[in-house]
């Protein structure tokens, strides 16, 4: 089987809450998200997808994804999509770094792989665990007040995990915990993420101000050092995210006693090969994961849902559910919630199919 074409599809995802909100006044009220379609000679299509929270998140951009995809997929073509490591070694060696950009043509081989073996790519992951899995849900920054009042919404709708987006003043932050906290069961679980918004002695005032709360709290600090600094000034359960983007960093953080659960995106390690390796690792470690992305729509959410599900069950801290953010529908056989969990698709590969009515033309064609 050999790769006879790639292309790109452009769609925007509004949000159904109009705007998402994090650290440092950033926001963003409609994402750029990129659909990749991988197309082969025994007329098997496969589709992956990459939506960046923006240009001022991770080093990633929408654009930049595009123009990725231009400059890689001549490399590609000719390849045989259903050897994942041969694939993801030529993609490195035909451009150095920048994963996001490889991440839906390596979902999109997964996909095909799928259809291929006539297996959901969990299975092909290493198989499924349970039923389902449980669903975390971010809470927009808001007023301490507002964000309260979200967090009830959503806890109404079957949800148990909870990451508030922090990271402004610490007082305020402090407050948005407490008034969050005094919502919950014991058994929800409540995550403070700063996303880098902290200097250290702001988070150092915050995890002080919150010591008698069970909340984890979650990348507080730009560096690994700093956030490995408040690490040792607290006994709170710590998250790291943003600094962990690739192997030898999930390493460095194990090691260091860095974390005691780490976020596993797919598109900051390149896409379901190389994540799969990072969740393996993390299982031998004995790390638990939140597994996730930056953002996207329904085939992100398909992939997601298939790489959370293949993870045992005491190691998957929780999981995310991007297509019940926004607006926008671009799949058929997406995985949805329900009641604050979600299962992936039993069907051949990712088990979704592209709404074209949706995607309109492809921006990019390759072949």
């Amino acid at each position: 089987m050999k790769i006879t074409r790639i292309a790109a599809y452009q769609v925007d995802l509004p949000l159904h809450e109009g705007s998402y909100k994090w650290s440092g006044g950033k926001s963003v009220e409609v994402f750029d998200s990129t659909i990749v379609r991988v197309d082969t000679d025994s007329g098997i299509s496969g589709y992956g997808e990459v939506c960046p929270l923006g240009p001022f998140y991770l080093p990633a951009y929408a654009a930049g994804v595009r123009a990725g995809i231009r400059e890689l997929a001549p490399h590609l073509l000719g390849c045989d999509p259903t050897q994942l490591a041969v694939l993801n070694r030529r993609m490195d060696a035909a451009m150095k770094g920048h994963p996001y950009i490889k991440t839906g043509i390596d979902m999109a081989c997964w996909d095909i792989l799928g259809h291929v073996a006539g297996q959901p790519v969990c299975t092909l992951l290493g198989g499924r665990y349970g039923e389902d899995f449980v669903l975390y849900r971010a809470i927009s920054q808001e007023a301490p007040e507002q964000m309260a009042e979200n967090v009830a919404g959503y806890r109404a709708e079957g949800y148990r995990r909870f990451q508030l987006k922090v990271g402004a003043d610490p007082q305020a932050d402090i407050q948005r915990i407490r008034q969050v906290a005094a919502l919950l069961e014991p058994s929800d679980k409540l995550i403070a993420d700063a996303n880098t918004g902290w200097l250290m002695h702001e988070a150092a005032r915050v995890v002080r101000g919150v010591a008698d709360v069970d909340v984890y709290i979650e990348q507080p600090c730009l560096s690994y050092e700093e956030c490995l600094a408040i690490r040792r000034r607290t006994s709170h359960p710590f998250v790291l995210d943003e600094t962990v983007d690739g192997i030898d960093m999930l390493l460095r953080g194990q090691a260091d006693g860095a974390m005691d659960v780490v976020n596993i995106k797919i598109s900051k390690f390149g896409g379901l090969t190389k994540a799969g390796l990072a969740r393996d690792l993390c299982v031998e470690m004995g790390v638990a994961m939140t597994i996730e992305d930056s953002w996207g729509g329904d085939i992100t959410t398909a992939a997601i849902a298939h790489l959370a599900h293949s993870t045992p069950t005491e190691f998957l801290f929780t999981a995310t559910d991007f297509n019940s953010y926004v607006t926008v529908s671009t799949a058929e056989g997406a995985p949805q919630r329900v009641r604050g969990r979600m299962a992936a698709s039993n069907a051949p590969g990712l088990g979704i199919s592209p709404k074209w009515d949706v995607l309109g033309a492809a921006v990019i064609e390759v072949r």
